[in-house]
């Protein structure tokens, strides 16, 4: 089952990372952009929350038998939350229960990304 935002995310300073995937994907487009987050897990200090983003077509690489799995569940080991657009979702025909476990999905990506910011948050577009 997925998760909210609110469970996916921990930032021990209230500050991270925030990644935004967006548009149609490759699934060796979307790895390396969770081979970054999790280089970032790496350079940055613990507790730091990192969030990588999907939105567009993209989310359907988030589904389960996804040729990403590998790479998401990689990511997902070093605490690199992944969130779908649900918007997006929607648009691509999926549910939460269509996706790997351990996805988390925010109802708009595009409000997500702005609260993150206003909040302090790190943003990158990969």
């Amino acid at each position: 089952m997925s998760q909210t935002t609110a469970e996916a995310t921990k930032a021990g300073n209230g500050k991270g990372l925030l990644i935004h995937a967006a548009g149609p994907l490759e699934p060796d487009t979307l790895a390396g952009i969770l081979r970054s987050a999790s280089n970032a897990r790496a350079a940055l200090h613990p507790g730091t929350g990192i969030e990588v983003v999907v939105q567009g077509p993209g989310v359907k690489l988030l589904a389960a038998g996804s040729p990403a799995t590998e790479a998401i569940n990689d990511a997902r080991q070093l605490d690199v939350s992944i969130l779908a657009c649900g918007n997006s979702m929607r648009s691509a025909g999926l549910e939460e229960k269509d996706f790997i476990p351990d996805i988390a999905t925010v109802p708009a990506a595009i409000a997500h990304l702005a609260q993150r910011q206003w909040d302090g948050w790190a943003y990158a577009r990969l």
